[in-house]
């Protein structure tokens, strides 16, 4: 194997998403004299732009499909390899890759993301929505339907609802509430309106994420950007603006058979039958580690990701991994918890790559800030959404309590304590409150003196904590 190694990288990346891309700029600016090779298997790759620090924490970007020509002119020394990854040797240090060409590496970050969990393999009927191309496949069956089941609680189901129009959508959820990933119950019931109200007419200019419409290559396609569905028109044949039933606590046995006038039936465990043109499955992702196990001695954590430890390393030496396929295994900050998304893709991505660095040039490294505090700012149903530290209580046990404030229709403020300190929130809204939580939690105030005055709408919070 080791003698046929077409050339030998300092450093390899594979996966062209944001925790690949953020990695290989982290490298290639750290370590500029060193040859650096990313493997991806699209033509595309997603690039962070319009990246804003918003406070100590809170970070907003874009995310870009951009050519990858695109590093290669910003990186002399970055070569990409068009191709799919077949198989890993970490014993000889090499990757072959699907069109049968092999490269050593010294060390090595596999950012290969997640792929769609789906309710069934291989059913024309499922449709599970990822990437760009199942997300214009699904747009190109959309304009068709009059009824799409959709199945998911995650964030991609959320906007697929709200966005949907022209077609009546039945909405399978397992919670009791909508949205369950990010909220509880009654940001969800806050939410809920907005389901059933006219969406305001969309802002001309949209922010993300622009599709190019050239026809996909086949292959793993990255993760859909957070405005996936800005540009892209998703709408069916029906007269409506929109049409939402939701049906809760339900997990999906499909039973899919051609028996009446609909294409396929759909089963769910509360006992109903709905019939649709298509169902969507959009219930999260699993990582994407396949290529990559066999052979090898990788120790993988309970929801399949690899192990990593808090310099980004798997258990094979010089094999470091970052984003959605890997679990994040070190002893967590209290504050803190993995969830795929991007933010977290691109800080475990940059983080990869400093560490990557650090290795090489033997400097000492530590974990992070970012590590410290959870943190995630995003938009859903028009409204902008934060989200701090144990935002659903996740992991505290019954000692904790909830301050609630809510203007229908305008702001949702949820507020975590535990022990009279503030350890997550939900912020839906212009609450500008953003700042002021993230310093209560980080600083971990006592705060019982002020008791429920802590949301109190007519005093301004910050004049106590500047």
């Amino acid at each position: 194997m080791a003698d046929k190694k077409e050339k030998t990288f300092r450093f390899v990346i594979v996966g062209g998403g944001i925790a690949g891309v953020t990695c290989v700029e982290q490298l290639s600016s750290q370590v500029p004299s060193a040859d650096v090779a990313l493997i991806t298997a699209g033509p595309h790759i997603k690039a962070v732009t319009n990246y804003k620090q918003v406070s100590k924490t809170l970070e907003e970007f874009d995310v870009e499909e951009r050519p990858s020509s695109v590093l290669e002119e910003k990186f002399p020394n970055l070569t990409v390899i068009h191709s799919a990854v077949k198989s890993l040797h970490t014993q000889s240090h090499s990757v072959e890759t699907a069109d049968g060409r092999v490269f050593g590496y010294e060390k090595l970050c596999i950012c290969s993301g997640g792929r769609p969990k789906l309710l069934t393999q291989d059913n024309p009927y499922v449709l599970g929505i990822r990437d760009t191309d199942s997300a214009q496949e699904f747009q190109k069956r959309l304009s068709k339907a009059k009824r799409i089941v959709v199945v998911g609680n995650g964030g991609i189901a959320l906007e697929l609802v709200y966005e949907v129009e022209g077609c009546e959508v039945i909405w399978a959820v397992k919670d009791k509430a909508i949205g369950n990933t990010f909220f509880d119950a009654g940001a969800a019931q806050f939410l809920i309106p907005a389901l059933e109200a006219d969406k305001p007419e969309s802002a001309a200019t949209c922010k993300r994420t622009r599709y190019t419409t050239e026809e996909p290559a086949p292959g793993a396609g990255s993760a859909l950007g957070p405005d996936w569905h800005e540009g892209i028109v998703l709408r069916g044949t029906e007269q409506v603006s929109r049409r939402v039933s939701l049906e809760y606590q339900c997990e999906q046995t499909l039973r899919l058979e051609n028996v009446g006038s609909w294409p396929v039936y759909i089963q769910l465990t509360n006992g109903k039958t709905f019939g649709c043109d298509f169902v969507v499955s959009a219930t999260g992702v699993v990582p994407n580690t396949e290529p990559f196990l066999n052979g090898n001695n990788f120790a993988l954590a309970d929801d399949g990701g690899l192990h990593v430890d808090d310099h980004m390393m798997t258990s094979e030496p010089d094999v470091y991994a970052a984003g959605d396929v890997c679990t994040a295994c070190w002893e967590h900050s209290p504050l803190w918890q993995q969830m795929r998304l991007w933010t977290q893709a691109r800080q475990m991505g940059w983080f990869a790559g400093r560490c990557m660095a650090a290795h090489v040039l033997s400097e000492p490294i530590e974990l992070d800030f970012c590590f410290e505090l959870f943190s995630h700012i995003t938009k859903f149903f028009n409204y902008k959404v934060v989200l701090l530290g144990k935002f659903n209580g996740q992991g505290l046990g019954p000692d904790h309590e909830l301050l609630l404030r809510c203007t229908k229709g305008q702001e949702y403020v949820k507020v975590v304590l535990s022990g009279g300190r503030m350890v997550g929130a939900v912020l839906i809204g212009e609450t500008d409150l953003e700042e002021t939580f993230e310093n209560l939690i980080l600083n971990q105030m006592d705060l019982t003196p002020y008791g429920e005055e802590l949301l109190n709408p007519d005093i301004d919070i910050e004049d106590y904590f500047d």
